[in-house]
């Protein structure tokens, strides 16, 4: 029986090949986007659930209050977690994480490396990365102990066994050794590191560190009991805070609560960021996207279904006159919905195979490296793809198994309202998804064009960043470099906007002539920084040459921070005293507000002082042509002055733009699957065009031999589509709205939604709908109006 019905299924398949084609394409590409969907949903759900313990890891964050603000940190005070764990029972281990650059000298030549972390020695007790060499309770409990990674260990010795060899690092005095060997952290993973340091190193006399409770540095990490009640922990963590640091915290005024964050919530979750970051909204709104795009390819096969209804309707007469039952006749049809499903399913598979690497490359990162090498993946594929294949079947299943014989036999059969109705109220459905999803991609791409083109307050174009190394002889190199053709300034600075920067305990003199209490971002810079990037003073002076003092008793402002001392202008900032990490003296300018963050944020308050021996960034603004060879004369003298550094180099604006690389992959996903999705509608809709146009053709044919135009029959057939389409424009468009506006939320600085973002959808969405059924409509319309009548 089983065998029969599918032998059936095949082979009212093949005899509709077009509508069958159809079908198994709309669907196929239906699941190849609900695939790629789960693949990307898997990844990011999957950040650090390698860890067995995963669910007893908490990172340790404060909130930190004073007179001006509270700040929500992600990282604590350098003795934190190591006091934690000697302090309560319910914490196991601890461990820091601190990120660094090393510089590793080998046969006289430095090689900068950037993916490093110091970590305490229970580091890899806690985290379950995984060691080839090593015991991970001994492997860093003493200084300079180094555990590298596959990659860096065959970089540094070949095919030679790295345990107990030394690397040269630059700044220490005794050599690193390598203690163990590592796998490479996978890619989903918040924590990355190519070479692992012994925190010991940095912590060990006659370092303070385990003794600086103002000090704020590295991420701290616990591992807890499993019974533990976090919230219960966490309540004793102020008598703790007060007994370790209550007299400092009063003298400062810089108020400390400490928090226990879920260690699996950290990349999706939390709002203080990290290392790396993911977007929980973003997984959402990819999870709707992908079961949407299922949803309207499931539409178009029970609209093509249930529209092909009258066709079968004498089979099904026929079927029941000799007894079949109506449990039977459904499953005759949902058996060819899940042959059409399987079908399909099996094309899906390839078609992901195929766009998996491009996949990966609008992603950013490498979601899956193969849909067949986790075979789980396949199985869930098959089980949506069945899914599918039945929930799609039943309603046409139900619909045709409930014809009655008689009328059918007697050719009185007719379509009922409700099957018309139902088919056009799921048109609109498809059409309300696909008008939102033009809208919210016409609303991202403006977002991410706006933030590319807003006024910054300051110039990013043709500056070239090169990092230095504090020690080397920077006068001499900025004077041989700025003779260079090509070279229009230098400067130096320990930071640039789209940079780290180090947070400032600061007292600044307020509005009241008090001194305020405030942490506030702190570059160091040179007299040429500011005019270098073209910030603008609003208020005093920038740095000079001309006054020595400037040199130890100066500090530059934002007029943010004007504003949190409490002046109402700029000027009368202009001699206010300040006291920041040992230097005091007065503010001599105010610049303009310039984003030196991302303009997902809030322009922060913001100082600069002058410290040559601070700076270890060189900023180099180059002509606009001959760019290629400039660089190449840079690189040269370089080279020439300092052979053993390495010539590292970006541009700001790049290094900038890199802030919105998620915005810029999440855009790019967006308009891809907005872009499947009106494929998917169109195929569904043009399958209805044709089978309206097969049922009306005698109506076409009568109206033709009677004079009626090409235009006019185009205009009969077209219209009822168009305003389906209308319908879903006004269904889509507040729905796009609100959600478009809560993902404009988390911007700073955003663009307003505007009316003609949504009149474009709605005419991208009417003119492809109109070019889909006015394909079949103008087919139709042409057809010599004596084949249509032959058979009357």
């Amino acid at each position: 029986m089983i065998k029969n019905y599918f032998k059936i299924a095949f082979r009212n398949l093949f005899k509709h090949i077009g509508f069958t084609a159809l079908n198994i394409s709309g669907l196929a590409i239906g699941m190849t986007a609900g695939f790629l969907v789960l693949l990307y949903v898997s990844f990011e759900l999957s950040y650090d659930k390698m860890h067995e313990k995963s669910d007893s890891i908490y990172r340790i964050v404060a909130d930190i209050k004073t007179p001006s603000e509270t700040i929500e940190a992600s990282i604590a005070a350098w003795p934190v977690a190591p006091a934690l764990e000697q302090e309560f029972p319910e914490i196991l281990k601890s461990t820091r994480v601190m990120n660094l650059n090393l510089t590793v000298v080998k046969n006289n030549k430095k090689v900068i490396e950037e993916d490093v972390v110091a970590v305490d020695s229970s580091f890899f007790e806690i985290f379950d990365f995984e060691l080839i060499k090593g015991d991970k309770t001994q492997i860093l409990k003493q200084p300079n102990s180094l555990v590298l990674s596959e990659t860096i260990a065959n970089k540094y010795f070949g095919q030679d066994n790295p345990i107990g060899q030394n690397l040269e690092l630059e700044g220490f005095d005794d050599l690193g050794v390598v203690t163990g060997v590592m796998k490479e952290i996978p890619e989903n993973s918040q924590i990355q590191a190519d070479i692992v340091m012994s925190m010991i190193t940095f912590t060990a006399s006659p370092s303070d560190r385990d003794e600086q409770w103002g000090s704020y540095d590295p991420s701290h990490y616990v591992l807890t009991i499993e019974s533990v009640n976090p919230k219960d922990l966490e309540s004793k963590f102020p008598a703790f805070i007060e007994k370790r640091t209550g007299d400092q915290m009063r003298q400062s005024q810089m108020f400390v609560t400490l928090f226990l964050e879920p260690f699996s919530d950290v990349y999706l979750k939390s709002s203080r960021g990290g290392n790396i970051t993911g977007n929980i909204n973003n997984v959402y709104i990819f999870s709707i996207i992908g079961i949407f795009i299922l949803l309207i390819a499931s539409i178009n096969y029970i609209n093509l279904a249930t529209a092909r209804s009258v066709e079968r309707a004498r089979e099904v007469g026929i079927r029941k006159v000799v007894g079949a039952q109506k449990n039977q006749l459904a499953f005759q049809f949902i058996s060819e919905s899940v042959v059409v499903c399987l079908l399909a399913f099996l094309l899906a598979v390839g078609l992901t195979a195929l766009s998996l690497p491009y996949f990966n490359a609008l992603a950013g990162k490498t979601v899956s490296s193969g849909i067949f090498t986790e075979p789980v993946n396949i199985l869930y594929l098959f089980l949506i793809a069945l899914s599918i294949g039945v929930v799609a079947g039943i309603y046409p299943a139900i619909v045709l198994s409930s014809f009655r014989p008689v009328s059918v036999l007697k050719g009185s059969f007719a379509k009922g309202s409700k099957g018309v109705l139902l088919r056009k109220s799921l048109v609109v459905v498809q059409f309300t998804i696909s008008i939102a999803l033009i809208i919210g991609t016409i609303i991202i791409y403006n977002q991410m064009q706006y933030m590319r083109n807003q006024d910054l307050g300051f110039n990013k174009e043709h500056t070239l960043v090169i990092p230095t190394q504090i020690g080397n002889s920077q006068d001499a190199l900025k004077t041989s470099i700025s003779a260079i053709p090509g070279v229009k300034g230098i400067a130096l600075a320990s930071s640039v906007p789209g940079s780290g920067n180090p947070a400032a305990y600061s007292e600044i003199e307020n509005q009241n002539g008090d001194l305020q209490v405030a942490n506030l971002d702190l570059y160091f810079v040179n007299e040429d920084y500011i005019p270098q990037l073209g910030m603008e003073v609003v208020a005093g002076r920038a740095f000079s040459r001309d006054f020595a003092s400037d040199s130890t008793q100066a500090m530059i402002i934002n007029e943010k921070a004007v504003s949190l001392l409490g002046y109402t202008n700029a000027k009368d900032a202009i001699g206010a005293r300040y006291q920041q990490w040992g230097s005091n003296g007065q503010i001599i300018g105010v610049v303009k507000d310039f984003n030196f963050r991302s303009l997902q944020q809030d322009i922060a308050p913001i100082t600069m002082r002058l410290d040559p021996n601070s700076t270890n960034i060189m900023t180099v603004k180059i002509a606009s042509n001959n760019i290629t060879q400039t660089i190449g004369t840079i690189e040269k003298t370089w080279l020439s002055m300092m052979p053993a550094d390495p010539f590292e180099y970006y541009f700001l604006d790049e290094l900038f733009d890199e802030q919105y690389e998620a915005e810029e992959d999440f855009g790019n996903l967006f308009l891809s699957f907005a872009l499947l999705a009106i494929f998917i509608s169109c195929l569904g809709l043009l399958g209805l065009a044709a089978h309206s146009t097969i049922q009306r053709k005698k109506e076409i044919g009568i109206r033709k031999v009677i004079g009626a135009s090409v235009g006019s029959i185009v205009n009969l057939l077209s219209k009822d589509f168009i305003k389906l389409v209308g319908i879903a424009f006004v269904i889509s468009a507040p729905l796009a709205w609100y959600a478009m506006h809560n993902w404009l939320e988390d911007f700073a600085y955003k663009i307003d939604i505007e009316w003609w973002m949504f009149i474009m959808a709605g005419v991208i969405a009417i003119t492809i709908a109109l070019a889909t059924v006015s394909f079949q409509a103008i087919k139709s319309a042409t057809t010599n109006p004596v084949k249509s009548l032959r058979t009357e």
